[in-house]
């Protein structure tokens, strides 16, 4: 049972340790990533590393969050939430200490893989803890996760390169910071060994594996699918979008800043939102409309106006991570959907900036990915409209039970 929900004697400091362990986990969970782009091109001359290993740099996030994701959940039921969530901050803050002392691309690649894994773990975790120790405030719990999650995501990608200058150009320096800060986050989960839920070693019904005859399982995953391809794919492509337009590769990259400064203010409303309805259709429909007109804007004439509209419908990741908990009624559940919704999700989207390149080269032009973008959001809508209504994983026995 949960450490919250067996007894209402459990003091206010636990809640608040929970919390804290909680945000300073997402703050970890995407550094490893976004610290590596704006600094890709003196890693790349640094290491020797060919345009074989960047393009392997930048495509193990997905990998990991694949893979490692989809295993999460059984290693779970062997050591526990609260030890395997501090075994994977350990992963993190080996991996990026590791990665920032060496001068090796083979050696790079391992430790990024590493830290990588530690956030897959964490990925899929939190959503599952938020289930468990949070039942009946998910929504505000998944907006104190997402925020800080935004929060991570943008500290790494806008410090990195003036840390590095501060460092004297040196980038060892500008990655090796954030190994610092996954230690910190480990912190409360130390002392949270000592409140470790009882788990469940035996077999279980609710395994990842067992959701691929589940149609809402597939709902859910393609719908985190799709809304992740379309992040990817403006993390990717915007600045080149908007310096074909006639921006500045300044002006362009202050815009790409703005938008993902966006996150944060929208990963504190949707899920807040989201919990008024016990449906989410009608905020599917919503994102889905914001993304259209802004595409549609970027399509006719492009302009940093029509990327706050693309924003905004960027809340569809808040809202796809409050489906893992909203579309369950347990917490093994959760962590069943979480990884496989998770696994198959970010493996659908790792295709699309790759598509959305070779479009674009093929034709010379943004007409062929407007038209995939749109065809995305014509899937992303339909599968939204499946996971957002008020049902159950549990519901549907025959399709998850062995």
């Amino acid at each position: 049972m949960s450490v919250l929900t067996e007894s209402r004697s459990k003091s206010g400091s636990l809640v608040w340790l929970l919390v804290l362990g909680i945000v300073l986990a997402a703050l970890n969970l995407r550094t490893a990533v976004t610290s590596v782009g704006p600094l890709l091109d003196q890693l790349s001359a640094g290491l020797g590393m060919t345009s074989v290993g960047t393009g392997l740099l930048t495509t193990l996030p997905v990998l990991a969050f694949a893979t490692v994701g989809a295993v999460t959940p059984a290693m779970a039921r062997k050591v526990g939430e609260h030890r395997l969530l501090l075994v994977a901050l350990g992963l993190l803050g080996v991996g990026l200490a590791t990665r920032a002392l060496v001068d090796s691309a083979p050696v790079f690649l391992l430790s990024s893989a590493v830290a990588l894994s530690g956030g897959a773990i964490g990925n899929v975790l939190i959503p599952t803890l938020i289930k468990r120790h949070f039942p009946g405030r998910v929504g505000v719990m998944t907006t104190v996760y997402t925020t800080a999650l935004a929060v991570g995501t943008m500290m790494a990608a806008a410090a990195t390169v003036p840390i590095e200058r501060a460092a004297g150009g040196d980038w060892h320096v500008a990655l090796g910071v954030w190994a610092a800060l996954a230690v910190v986050a480990a912190l409360p989960w130390l002392a949270l060994l000592r409140s470790e839920p009882q788990r469940d070693t035996g077999r279980t019904e609710a395994g990842p594996g067992r959701l691929v005859r589940s149609k809402l399982a597939w709902s859910v995953a393609v719908y985190f699918g799709t809304q992740s391809m379309i992040a990817y794919i403006m993390f990717g492509w915007l600045a080149k979008i908007l310096t074909d337009a006639g921006y500045t590769t300044s002006q362009a990259g202050l815009v790409l800043g703005v938008f993902t400064a966006l996150s944060i203010p929208i990963s504190l409303i949707i899920p807040v939102l989201a919990t008024r309805f016990r449906d989410q259709r009608p905020v599917v429909v919503a994102l889905v409309a914001f993304y259209v007109v802004g595409f549609a804007g970027m399509w006719i004439s492009p302009s940093w106006v029509w990327t706050v509209f693309i924003g905004v419908g960027m809340g569809s990741f808040p809202l796809a991570l409050m489906m893992l908990a909203l579309r369950t009624r347990t917490a093994d559940h959760t962590a069943a959907l979480s990884a496989f919704g998770q696994s198959a999700g970010y493996l659908i989207a790792g295709a699309g900036p790759l598509v959305v390149g070779v479009l674009h080269e093929a034709t010379g032009g943004w007409a062929l990915p407007y038209t995939l973008i749109f065809f995305v959001l014509a899937v992303q809508l339909l599968t939204g409209l499946y996971a957002g209504r008020n049902r159950f994983l549990e519901d549907e026995p025959a399709k998850i039970s062995g």
